[in-house]
């Protein structure tokens, strides 16, 4: 079933846009461009393969990705409000990201190497400092605690990022652009790059699922049937760090996708990580893709920040997914 939403979706976000191409079009175009045989008059190559396609794929990557880190971090710290966003980590990336755009932090011969590794460095660090405060203030690492310094530190990121943009005149309006979240022109040089570490971290993750199951029924009892916490726990917050600041160095700041996901998946799937982390890598990617079609298409010819949509939708889902823990306790 996520299997077939995941292609469908695919398809109507390559269909529909500022020129709307039937299915049939777009079907002939990827499919003679994959076998390199000629292109039939009438059908728009270069909207559809050059544009569009990269577009779709990068923003279903980028989706999966953002979920699965959210179904990964809820699942480690048995927190249900725990993602990249409420905890500050994207923040972090994308403070990373922007005084590597604002002072040109780069690699030669490397286009985005200089932006991922400042974005990834920094995800990492914020996600250990908003973790080391909350235990140094209260030791039982409670969501309210937690969930709090997060939004404190992301505060603390904004007014950091704010002050760059203004030393960094210049690059303003495209770093302030860039922080709202957009996928826009992005290619298939960045498709690779997004599925490497697709691959990578989603893979790492993905064998930790018995162990994130063993940490649903706490940290003693995981220890106590043969889990390395500590070990696992480094694994998993380092492949978590390294997908979100690979997303925030190419799609920028984008909220509430690994929030409302593995949320929304687990009353499908259940809480059973096996299933569960697979099946938020479907629904985040779907997700991603309308959002960003709303994003392209709701008020035409404008384009909105796909931040904004996600936004929306992410902020009614937080309060009440804050209020059922709260009701539940």
């Amino acid at each position: 079933m996520f299997v077939f939403a995941l292609f469908a979706s695919m398809l109507l976000c390559v269909c529909i846009g500022s020129v709307n191409i039937p299915i049939k079009n777009t079907l002939t175009a990827m499919w003679n461009t994959l076998w390199g045989l000629e292109m039939p008059e009438g059908v728009s190559k270069n909207i559809i393969v050059n544009i569009r396609l990269p577009r779709v794929i990068n923003v279903a990557l980028v989706g999966a990705q953002l979920s699965l880190c959210g179904a990964a971090m809820q699942g480690l710290l048995r927190n249900p409000l725990a993602d990249g966003s409420t905890l500050g980590v994207s923040s972090g990336a994308s403070l990373g990201a922007v005084i590597s755009l604002a002072f040109g932090v780069s690699i030669p011969g490397f286009e985005y190497a200089g932006t991922m590794i400042m974005a990834i460095g920094f995800a990492f660090l914020s996600l250990l400092l908003i973790l080391s405060l909350a235990y140094v203030l209260d030791r039982s690492m409670s969501t309210n605690s937690i969930i709090l310094i997060g939004v404190i530190f992301s505060m603390f990121t904004s007014s950091a990022m704010n002050l760059i943009i203004t030393f960094a005149s210049d690059h303003a309006r495209s770093i302030a652009f860039w922080t709202m979240g957009s996928l826009s022109g992005t290619n298939y040089g960045q498709s690779g790059i997004l599925l490497l570490s697709f691959v990578l971290g989603g893979g790492v993750i993905l064998r930790y699922a018995c162990e994130l199951n063993a940490f649903a029924v706490g940290e003693d009892n995981a220890r106590h049937i043969g889990v390395n916490v500590r070990r696992v726990k480094l694994v998993i917050l380092i492949a978590v760090s390294v997908m979100i600041g690979v997303c925030v160095s190419i799609s920028g700041t984008i909220a509430f996708v690994g929030l409302v996901m593995p949320h929304m998946t687990r009353m499908i799937a259940g809480p059973n990580h096996k299933r569960l982390l697979t099946s938020s890598m479907f629904s985040g990617a779907v997700f991603l893709l309308l959002a960003d079609l709303i994003a392209r298409t709701i008020i035409s010819p404008v384009e909105l920040s796909i931040g904004v949509v996600t936004s929306l939708v992410g902020a009614a889902a937080f309060i009440v997914i804050f209020y059922r823990t709260r009701k539940g306790r």
